[in-house]
């Protein structure tokens, strides 16, 4: 059964703290939760606050179906990230297989 798995790098250059970049990351996660019921989670170790890694994961029967969630999540996290003030820096997915 096809799985499919989308990597986002954030940009968050007005975060001052450790602090500020939990809430980005946060809301972030939450927002994409929410609106397409997939397993969100911070893939990085919060080493700097200026940047993070969000892992995205899909499980369906279909890989076409997986496809157009995947670019369609990267839509949305591209709008998200802009409303929130930082920045997509990029995203990449891919099919992993069981």
């Amino acid at each position: 059964m096809p799985i499919a798995q989308l990597t986002l790098e954030v940009r968050i250059e007005r975060a001052q703290s450790l602090k500020d970049r939990r809430q980005v990351v946060r809301s972030l996660k939450d927002q994409l939760r929410q609106s397409f019921n997939v397993s969100v989670a911070e893939m990085d170790e919060a080493v700097t606050w200026q940047s993070a890694t969000i892992g995205v994961a899909a499980i369906s029967r279909s890989r076409d179906y997986l496809h157009g969630l995947m670019e369609e999540l990267d839509r949305a996290a591209r709008r998200m990230t802009n409303e929130l003030g930082v920045e997509l820096a990029d995203s990449f997915w891919e099919y992993l297989e069981s």
